[in-house]
């Protein structure tokens, strides 16, 4: 018996949910990628716990989802285990009368709306962002000038041996698309959220054009991971893209957006391949065109 069926069983054994062979295009936004090795679902952070302990004492792989929003995942697929977070993850509440606590399962969309209806200001940027709170939280998403640090003031999750933490403050070392989470190995469970006393009326209606300007401006209507470069200094990687005639170019299945240059889009029947194909052709021309060097922000995976 190999490892990753003995960590299949092991997995079982602990209460999880067990799939060989899962293909990862079920699992992104994009709808791209091979089959997982294994692909674990944890119903309680027990479970988790468990589980990680034992990928780590056989020194199997584990790579943590959530809606694979940002994943751009290899059409080899992932060696190693997968793991998502089912709805046990996704418990919300009020702490005092500023403070949310979430599940990092929770999506941003339902979080928002939770806040709303408590009339608590500080996450209407998120309005529209795909994905879960945890993975905002890993990679510290945000837009109109406003990310997760604005909001987050400590950060639960276990760490690769099994064991239970708790980072907060500095230690959660927030940039830009950043977080310690994506150096340090550990799995987000739930945050602590501090927000404001708002209007309940205004929130809604900043979160409604929040809303609005992404479905004007962003291709909505096609899978893809959202932007796919981060935003060079002084600069807009959709403008610089777009200025060099960009827009529309094709690789296979795969297409910058007409709508927003920073955008690849699954056509029908992208794959991996073309996409990191394309990907090369756009930071090379806008190197050679404009002298900037685009640095993505959609992780890949294989």
């Amino acid at each position: 018996m190999n490892q990753i069926d003995m960590l299949g069983r092991k997995a079982l054994a602990f209460g999880c949910s067990v799939a060989y062979e899962e293909p990862m295009s079920r699992h992104t936004t994009f709808k791209i990628g091979g089959p997982a090795d294994l692909f674990v679902t944890a119903h309680n952070v027990a479970m988790l716990s468990d589980f990680l302990r034992e990928a780590k004492e056989m020194d199997v792989r584990v790579l943590m989802i959530g809606n694979g929003s940002n994943l751009l995942v290899s059409d080899e697929g992932v060696r190693g285990a997968v793991v998502y977070l089912d709805d046990a993850f996704c418990d919300i509440h009020q702490r005092g009368e500023t403070e949310l606590v979430c599940g990092a399962g929770v999506s941003l969309a339902g979080l928002c709306n939770f806040a709303k209806s408590r009339a608590l200001s500080g996450l209407e940027f998120a309005w529209g962002i795909p994905g879960m709170a945890g993975g905002a939280v890993y990679m510290n998403a945000g837009a109109y000038n406003c990310d997760m640090s604005s909001v987050v003031s400590s950060v639960s999750h276990v760490a690769p041996d099994g064991t239970f933490g708790i980072l907060s403050g500095e230690s959660l070392q927030f940039g830009y698309r950043h977080s310690a989470y994506m150096e340090n190995g550990c799995t987000i469970v739930s945050m602590t959220l501090e927000l404001q006393r708002g209007d309940a009326d205004q929130i809604a209606l900043l979160m409604e054009e929040h809303y609005n300007s992404r479905k004007a401006k962003q291709p909505l209507n096609k899978p893809s991971a959202g932007s796919v470069f981060k935003r060079p200094e002084g600069h807009y990687a959709g403008a610089l893209i777009e200025r060099c005639g960009l827009k529309g170019r094709r690789v296979g299945g795969a297409a910058v957006s007409e709508k927003h240059a920073g955008f690849i889009v699954n056509l029908g029947g992208a794959t991996c391949k073309d996409v990191l194909e394309l990907i090369a052709i756009i930071q090379e021309t806008v190197r050679r065109e404009t002298g900037v060097s685009l640095e993505c922000e959609v992780r890949l995976v294989s």
